[in-house]
């Protein structure tokens, strides 16, 4: 079990002290690993498999799986093997119901706490992203949303895609702090300079692959902090962080 961090604690505090740039991964990051909104995408993106390939589910599955790990994500893998028209793809698999995803208002308080500009950076769709942000009750709180297409069908974890959103939005790396729930996800931050958190699933548990969790496969750099509850890091790292003038 990975061991959470207390934002509290003023030595973890003074480590986001320069953060002027928040910077949010959406799924099971903005919304609890618990939540049924990755399932229901899930589940859809196998669909799209199994409709292209004429293949069936438990094949589609496989492929998907192989896709996603070998390339980044299924929509990368799929471009690359069948050459498939990728905004066709987005607007299929995120045609979800997401009215099961309760507002957040913890959440929205802590985001608008912190000081500076907040960004969604996500491998999905900007759509996905904004109706999801506007169902939790945090859209109002993000200068932008920086989505697959903004990085040119390049996803997290490619180095590239990190640079090119940096560079759109003028944001610094050492004044920059980024939340994933993908390990992977946080190496080239780390490696830029960027403070990062990684958001664990709590008791309740997660839909991620065994070689997406933390401490599978290759070793990882150490994070800032770790938490299960970004809500809570979020509104006492607000609480310990000195007011800057206004």
């Amino acid at each position: 079990m990975a061991v959470q961090q207390n934002p509290a604690d003023p030595a973890l505090a003074q480590r986001f002290t320069a953060v002027e740039s928040w910077i949010f991964d959406l799924d099971n990051t903005l919304y609890p690993p618990h939540a049924d909104l990755w399932p229901k995408v899930d589940q859809k993106i196998t669909a799209y498999v199994s409709n292209l390939l004429g293949v069936d589910g438990l094949t589609a599955r496989a492929l998907q799986k192989y896709y996603y790990q070998a390339h980044g994500t299924t929509l990368n893998g799929l471009m690359r093997e069948h050459a498939i028209d990728p905004h066709d793809f987005l607007d299929f698999v995120h045609d979800i119901d997401r009215s099961n995803l309760p507002a957040d208002a913890r959440l929205a308080d802590a985001i608008a706490r912190l000081p500076g500009r907040k960004f969604v950076f996500t491998n999905g769709s900007r759509r996905h992203a904004e109706e999801t942000m506007r169902q939790l009750g945090i859209d109002h709180l993000f200068a932008d949303v920086f989505d697959i297409v903004a990085s040119r069908f390049t996803p997290k974890p490619a180095r590239e895609t990190y640079e090119r959103f940096l560079a759109t939005h003028a944001i610094a790396p050492a004044a920059a702090a980024m939340f994933e729930d993908i390990p992977r996800n946080l190496d080239v931050p780390v490696q830029l300079g960027m403070r990062t958190v990684l958001v664990v699933p709590d008791a309740r548990g997660d839909h991620k692959e065994d070689w997406e969790r933390l401490g599978v496969a290759a070793p990882r750099p150490i994070f800032d902090a770790i938490t299960a509850d970004l809500p809570r890091f979020l509104d006492l790292l607000a609480a310990a962080l000195p007011r800057r003038p206004a």
